[in-house]
């Protein structure tokens, strides 16, 4: 079949690689070239136990106190407020426990199997030199800190998430750049992370490209529809692109095209912001989580990242890199010793379902056109399993996993 991806960054082009190892015909559709969105910036994590939501029990009692300070960890631009309040009331109802424990079992299912996913198309790509498996550590001021998330850690474990406590010695030995600052820490040891993660991404659509993958750099405006299904893809250049199937991989630009094949998805983007200190003189060898910074710093090729917060202000506000400057800010209160005389700024568009889920499945008004977008925080990790499933779809298998939480129906019906 030839198979139109709309969208090169991780997830289409995962996408891409399993579908051609059906055996399909592949054709890029992106006015960008590849990983020039989110990919290109993200924290670079592949964690098998990044499963919990973002949305948590007790999160609604925070939030007043977080949008009244505009550098929190989460801000609203004031304009925006009304046209995300109805995305907010939803991202709340799904954060009490049992929605907690229904979508972190069903994130666990999709992340589970990250490096089985990804080892066979790194392999081909000659890129398995990109990622490396050296766990990651959540890192705390002290025990009696940890136990403000144990509720969460605890479900972790529940699913099957290896996890072990880490004293103040122990973690010390491990990466001495955290001595004085943490004095607990609870290490994942099946985690990984890339040291590039546009160079990872671009590895493996290159292979596609080798493998007679095409490329069309243009913008999808709309669909010709016939006989139940998508025939032609109509792009902003004017032109028309014949094809018999089609899998939608746009991340926060899926939204528009997904509501002409099925019933409205209240697709947000999450804007998320990175500093990367390309000065670096830290020689840290895990991936750390500092619980309560809310920052994730992945020692890259490029340098050390520090990536984290939530900005709601849609896809065409300007940035606003005060928020970096924070993140850097933070950096230096957890390693006071850290040479940050060189680093570069970066916010890019997290694509989030208010379940944190992301949506995979076929589309309810079209028997050749498939979903896969909506990763949120996890694209990185949850691209190449989904993938998989794509291509399982697209070729009548039954699923590895239970997609039903994925449905693009969830929300409502067609």
């Amino acid at each position: 079949m030839r198979i139109a991806v709309i969208g090169n960054g991780i997830v289409g082009t995962c996408c891409a690689a399993w579908l051609q190892r059906d055996g399909h015909h592949v054709t890029f559709v992106d006015p960008r070239g590849p990983a020039e969105a989110t990919s290109f910036g993200n924290a670079g994590s592949l964690s098998p136990s990044a499963c919990l939501p973002v949305g948590m029990p007790g999160m609604w009692r925070k939030v007043p106190r977080w949008l009244l300070d505009p550098l929190g960890p989460l801000a609203i631009r004031w304009w925006y407020a009304p046209l995300v309040a109805p995305w907010i009331a939803r991202f709340l109802r799904a954060s009490d426990r049992a929605e907690v424990v229904r979508i972190a079992t069903a994130l666990r299912g999709l992340l589970a199997p990250i490096f089985d996913c990804y080892e066979p198309l790194l392999q081909r790509a000659n890129g398995m030199g990109l990622m490396k498996r050296s766990g990651c550590l959540y890192v705390y001021s002290g025990e009696e800190a940890a136990r403000q998330w144990a509720w969460g850690m605890n479900l972790r474990r529940s699913l099957g998430v290896e996890l072990r406590d880490i004293g103040e010695e122990e973690l010390a030995e491990l990466e001495p750049d955290l001595r004085g600052r943490f004095r607990f820490g609870i290490l994942a040891p099946e985690n990984g992370s890339t040291t590039d993660p546009a160079a990872f991404t671009r590895c493996l659509y290159a292979q596609c490209v080798k493998d007679d993958a095409e490329a069309v750099r243009a913008r999808v405006t709309g669909f010709r529809l016939a006989d139940g299904g998508v025939r032609a893809l109509e792009l902003d250049n004017g032109e028309t692109l014949q094809t018999d199937g089609v899998v939608l991989a746009g991340g926060a630009w899926s939204a528009q095209l997904a509501n002409r094949l099925g019933p409205r998805i209240p697709l947000e983007t999450q804007r998320g912001y990175h500093v990367t200190v390309e000065s670096n003189n830290l020689a840290l060898r895990h991936t750390v989580m500092a619980v309560e910074h809310n920052i994730m710093v992945n020692p890259m090729r490029m340098g050390l990242r520090l990536a984290g917060s939530v900005e709601f202000a849609g896809l065409h506000a300007a940035p606003d890199y005060r928020r970096a400057q924070i993140l850097l800010e933070r950096g230096r209160e957890m390693f006071p010793h850290l040479d940050t005389t060189r680093t570069s700024e970066w916010m890019g568009h997290r694509p989030c379902l208010p379940d944190s889920l992301p949506v995979i499945g076929r589309a309810p008004r079209a028997d050749n056109a498939w979903f896969a977008f909506g990763h949120g925080h996890v694209g990185m990790c949850g691209a190449a399993s989904t993938g998989r499933e794509i291509a399982n779809l697209v070729a009548g298998r039954a699923p590895q996993l239970d997609l039903a939480p994925f449905a693009p129906t969830r929300f409502g019906r067609a």
